[in-house]
């Protein structure tokens, strides 16, 4: 690695308080909040530090594919509301915390703006959306503003088997803040990167299976993955409406859980999955379920299978360290349980998911090409020959597109995708959700994203939280996965858990 690079990296952790003294890296939504309420921090001098920041680390991290030339403008805008509002936007809950705070936004994540929304590929370079995705109106109606685009695992990683591993064409590789040379996850790479990084004050990301989770482990950080349904996915590029969800990705789980009760709710143009999840949401928002005694009395699993960690490597001794830590907390934490099929469930090229997906994606991308203002690509098999014209932009050879190939052969839902659907209901139906309603779990606890296929194929949320780092300084995370609806208490034992063990500290940037 350029040791300029490492050096500047180094300055700017270094340099990170400006603003009259405001320390800008590392604060949370509170913090920033405060600095505008006592006027030792305004909107325009905490977009032009992260805009800033982007500028010195976005060479070694490449965690943002670009930034929105009307970021400080917008900014001045929330400054000018604040000074006439007299204190409205800061009674406003959730969203007031959110009034005049950069967000950066994973570039799949569809904005009616200057932006591009590329999901990391040249194919999608000048499309045009009509209208901004559901998430980011409900963004900009509390006010935040729009950053930029962080960059991800191209097309989410629904191009070809062996995925990218956090490189986009657009964006380049992602690198991991903790130890550069360890794999920063994906799809929501940039998202997670630039939060670990303070490169964004939030950050959000998607998933359809581990993409949240994931990356938000391994780059340390706090990922929340709703509820199918929860959050709108109107306006994002999509892979399946079974799976896809929109979600934050934060440095504390504290401002994970603002960041969702500004962007969850009913969305007319994702009728059918908001409604649906609508009855989940609790009167009140879910910032009320920040508890430090949120462990007390919860049930939570442990599932045998995915804490399989050799005796005496520092994560099986940390992780044995966090169950003693939540029984002292007054939690029940039940052992050696069996999801029903869990090696099937794992398999998803032969469990139906790959089958479902293919026929998913390409009526979805399709539906949602064909949406856009204006687009260069109308349809997948546009993008595939796009990509066939364009092979070394898009690393053809390396990376391939068996994924999009397969899924341009199919031919919509039919008897077969039907099939395969029906029996991922069953398999989660007499697996995870079985286990959690027999022995009357508030959660199960794996490691990283380890669970989110067992997560996926149910709709199921999860939210992820730093729980430790190994012996050459990479993060590793604890998730808390649950029913669908279960993100009240999700929320009570990661924030609980957050808060006992106090893991999370800034990037290393080690080689």
């Amino acid at each position: 690695m350029p040791r300029l690079l490492l050096a500047l990296a180094a300055a700017l952790v270094l340099l990170a308080a400006g603003a009259h003294g405001f320390r800008i890296e590392e604060a949370s939504l509170a913090t920033i909040q405060q600095g505008f309420g006592n006027g030792s921090l305004t909107s325009v001098q905490l977009v032009q530090f992260y805009l800033d920041r982007i500028r010195g680390l976005n060479p070694l991290l490449r965690a943002v594919i670009e930034v929105n030339p009307d970021a400080l403008r917008h900014a001045a805008h929330a400054d000018a509301e604040r000074r006439h509002s007299s204190g409205r936007y800061l009674a406003a809950g959730a969203g007031g915390l959110l009034h005049g705070v950069p967000i950066l936004l994973k570039d799949n994540i569809g904005t009616r703006d200057a932006l591009n929304t590329t999901a990391g590929s040249f194919a999608l370079l000048g499309s045009v959306l009509p209208r901004d995705a559901g998430v980011v109106s409900r963004l900009r109606r509390a006010g935040a503003v729009v950053l930029g685009k962080a960059n991800m695992d191209e097309w989410a990683n629904c191009r070809s088997l062996p995925g990218t591993d956090g490189w986009s064409a657009r964006g380049g590789q992602a690198r991991n803040p903790y130890v550069l040379t360890a794999s920063p996850c994906g799809s929501s790479t940039g998202s997670s990167i630039a939060a670990a990084a303070s490169m964004a004050a939030v950050t959000l990301g998607t998933e359809t299976d581990g993409s949240i989770l994931c990356p938000a482990s391994l780059n340390s950080v706090v990922g929340i993955k709703p509820t199918v349904g929860l959050t709108s996915r109107a306006g994002v590029v999509p892979i399946s409406p079974r799976q896809d969800t929109i979600g934050p990705i934060c440095r504390t789980v504290t401002d994970a859980v603002h960041v969702l009760d500004a962007i969850v709710g009913y969305d007319a143009l994702d009728a059918a999955a908001t409604a649906a999840a609508s009855k989940y949401i609790p009167h009140g928002g879910y910032a009320q379920f920040l508890k430090k005694g949120g462990l007390q009395g919860k049930r939570i699993g442990v599932p045998n299978g995915f804490f399989n960690y050799a005796n005496g490597t520092v994560q099986h001794i940390v992780y044995q360290q966090h169950f003693y830590r939540m029984w002292l907390q007054g939690a029940t934490v039940i052992e050696n349980l069996d999801i029903e099929n869990l090696s099937v469930i794992l398999d998803s090229l032969h469990n139906g998911e790959q089958i479902a997906l293919a026929a998913e994606f390409k009526l979805s991308l399709n539906s949602y090409l064909s949406d856009l203002s204006n687009s260069p690509v109308r349809s997948l098999a546009q993008v595939i020959d796009f990509n066939n014209a364009h092979p070394v932009e898009e690393k053809l050879k390396e990376i391939g597109q068996l994924i999009f190939l397969v899924a341009e052969n199919t031919t919509g839902i039919g008897a077969t995708e039907k099939v395969a659907i029906s029996r991922l209901n069953k398999l989660s139906a007499d697996g995870l959700e079985k286990l959690m309603k027999e022995h009357e779990l508030d959660a199960v606890v794996t490691p990283d994203s380890a669970l989110s296929p067992v997560l996926a194929i149910g709709g199921m949320p999860a939210i992820t939280v730093p729980a430790g780092y190994s012996n050459s300084g990479v993060p590793f995370g604890l998730s808390f996965g649950g029913l669908r609806g279960y993100e009240p208490r999700l929320i009570e034992m990661a924030y609980a858990f957050e808060q006992i063990t106090n893991v999370r500290k800034a990037p290393t940037f080690l080689p």
